[in-house]
């Protein structure tokens, strides 16, 4: 299956809940953004090395990293190979021993370890079709960007006191854009999997 490459477009933060962060992938070349929804913790570990920040001392992913380079494990590529119910499914593509390994992951720590090894971030296209959001008039240009927000992963909830199910699609794809464009991305994928679940009958 051909895999498209993706680079971290931002980090956002939710205006109205200061719990939720969204990290987004944007596919190289492309137009196509992937929000998906991190914890603080996750949000923190990525964004202390999108901003060259020196820890006092090593957080947990710089750990994992320092004990896989004391065993000659290399981290190749993360891909995220799965989506189901709005949970995004990644694994870790490691070089041991001539060997190639590949370990299951959350998507918010193989994002933190793929900034912290400067690894390529994978996908599927049938993935990006499900999870992505169109921005018009742009391409994705990750690496060294000054542009930091937040997106989400592990529970894609709506926020408190939307009740999306009331909504018409035409309703939901209305805000999902007003959403995007004003790059509230942790709405966004609320919305996003509102209209998906209706569409698969979810």
């Amino acid at each position: 299956m051909h895999k498209i490459e993706l680079e971290i477009v931002a980090l956002s933060h939710s205006i109205t809940n200061t719990n939720s962060y969204a990290v987004v992938l944007g596919e190289v070349n492309g137009t196509r953004r992937i929000p998906i929804v991190i914890g603080a913790f996750e949000a923190q570990a990525i964004a202390v090395v999108l901003e060259h920040i020196q820890p006092s001392r090593p957080l947990t992913h710089d750990l994992m990293k320092n004990f896989m380079l004391a065993f000659n494990i290399e981290l190749q590529e993360i891909v995220i190979s799965d989506l189901q119910e709005g949970i995004f499914y990644s694994k870790l593509v490691c070089n041991a021993a001539n060997d190639t390994i590949e370990i299951d992951s959350r998507t918010s720590d193989a994002l933190a370890l793929a900034v912290r090894y400067g690894c390529p971030i994978y996908t599927y296209n049938h993935i990006i079709e499900e999870a992505s959001l169109h921005v018009e008039g742009t391409s994705s240009s990750a690496s060294g960007s000054k542009k930091k927000k937040t997106a989400k992963e592990e529970e894609p909830v709506p926020v408190e006191g939307d009740d999306y199910s009331r909504m018409s699609l035409l309703q939901l794809q209305e805000l999902l854009d007003e959403m995007v464009a004003i790059e509230d991305y942790i709405k966004a994928a609320a919305i996003r999997n509102e209209i998906n679940n209706r569409k698969t009958g979810r």
